[in-house]
């Protein structure tokens, strides 16, 4: 072994680093661009503000429940050992083959192109210069990663605080502006199947700006008191983020009526212009620049761990060179790795559909994970829970029951699309058998 190199993780994440890496990683993109799919599904303020609130709670409910299995099993790797340890071997190798393959790469791919276009867009540089910024992007979060934990998770907290200000003076300034629009919070016709199709495409919307809470269980091994501050992260972290959501777009749905909302990835720097003037736009595109930045961060510190975590366990191949840890404690090769990936994945341009795959099947998994709860409630009774999810069993009920609807509507709306990345995910288990028999 290098000299350089270290063979353990090192704990430095407190509380609100914990804090800052859930709120920074979920608040990204989704916060200014899902206004546009939310309401062109509901075409309604009221069902827009009701799809945010299921969401949310449905994600409170979610990471609540497995904040139970993250402070009972508070090692690297997270949602992946809780599998290993209620399921077995393979299924925590499959959450992590898909992990690694895409769900990450995708995400960092996909938030490095929305920085390269909207810097490109505020400084009024040529749209060939988009993937440029966007690798350079994506590289710049690695390389400040690398220099180690502290390093990230600083960033982390900065980036929170700095995304933050813009979204508040927003929030803020929207609430008691004058407005003309006609604001209805109570939607109209609630009973046709035409708005109950409407609100479960808001819903399926909003779920996808609530990803990434789950990530935070990866870094659990690092933290300087797991037990106590990972449930608290997650639980004020998600609970905060549902508050910003809700306030931010019920400013939108103040400022602009519904059909200048509907389908339009403008509508934050209108209702900004609207709110602000001339300045309102450029504002909205510098918080757009540090929100997507804070949450390029997150998903590059947790993705990271992933492969590190199997290779640990030599259930990938080269796991000898994954596992390795720089003399900063962090995982260089699988950060590296991943910035690879990803780097392709802008090129190739795929960055969207992989994403969407995933995000399905994330919730196959996800589902596994809340009935891990239960199950372990029973087969291992005796396990040391320093955090128990409140209201049991009616929270991670409630939370396994959001699971199927969002499974159930993806496959009716979107079969093709979940049987792919169900395929993609099931190709792991050659993967798996191969590198068993050689470890073996």
């Amino acid at each position: 072994m290098n000299k350089n190199e270290h063979t353990h993780l090192q704990k430095n994440i407190g509380l609100f680093a914990a804090f800052s890496t859930v709120m920074g990683t979920v608040i990204g993109a989704g916060v200014f661009f899902k206004v546009s799919s939310v309401t062109a599904s509901t075409q309604s303020a009221g069902l827009s503000l009701l799809a945010w609130l299921a969401g949310g709670l449905l994600t409170i409910c979610a990471g609540l429940t497995s904040a139970e299995l993250a402070s009972a099993i508070p090692v690297t790797g997270g949602a992946i050992k809780y599998l290993e340890v209620t399921y077995g071997k393979l299924t925590g190798f499959l959450l992590g083959w898909a992990q690694t393959l895409i769900y990450f790469p995708a995400n960092i791919a996909a938030l490095s192109i929305i920085f390269g276009t909207q810097f490109t867009n505020l400084f009024h540089l040529k749209a060939g210069l988009i993937l440029s910024i966007a690798v350079i992007c994506g590289a710049s979060i690695t390389g400040i990663n690398l220099l180690g934990t502290k390093h990230g998770a600083r960033l982390q907290s900065v980036a929170l605080i700095a995304k933050l200000i813009p979204i508040a003076v927003i929030i803020a300034f929207g609430l008691f502006a004058p407005s003309n629009v006609h604001l209805s919070l109570i939607p109209e016709h609630f009973t046709t199947s035409q708005t109950l199709t409407g609100f479960s495409g808001g819903l399926l919307s909003t779920l996808f700006a609530y990803d990434g809470w789950l990530g935070i269980g990866a870094i659990a091994g690092e933290m300087k008191n797991p037990k106590r501050d990972l449930p608290l992260a997650i639980g004020l972290g998600l609970t905060g983020i549902m508050i910003v959501y809700l306030g931010i777009n019920l400013v939108f749905l103040k400022t602009l009526p519904i059909s200048d909302l509907a389908g339009n990835l403008n509508a934050a720097s209108t209702a900004a212009g609207q709110l602000f003037g001339n300045i309102g736009g450029k504002l909205v595109t510098i918080g757009i620049l540090i929100s997507v930045y804070g949450a390029l961060n997150g998903y590059t510190m947790t993705g990271m761990r992933i492969p590190y975590a199997m290779a640990k366990e030599d259930s990938l191949p080269m796991s000898n060179h994954l596992s390795k840890l720089s003399r900063t404690a962090v995982p260089y090769v699988a950060g590296i790795v991943q910035l690879v990936i990803a780097g392709l994945m802008m090129i190739v341009g795929s960055f969207d559909l992989l994403t969407d795959m995933l995000i399905f099947v994330m919730w196959i998994f996800n589902v596994l994970i809340f009935y891990a709860v239960i199950k372990l409630r029973h087969t291992q009774p005796d396990l040391v829970r320093p955090y128990k999810v409140p209201l049991y069993p009616f929270l991670p009920v409630v939370a396994i029951l959001g699971g199927i609807f969002v499974l159930v509507t993806t496959i009716i709306d979107q079969p093709i699309l979940a049987t792919t990345g169900i395929v993609i995910t099931l190709l792991g288990i050659p993967l798996y058998l191969v590198t068993k028999r050689k470890s073996s």
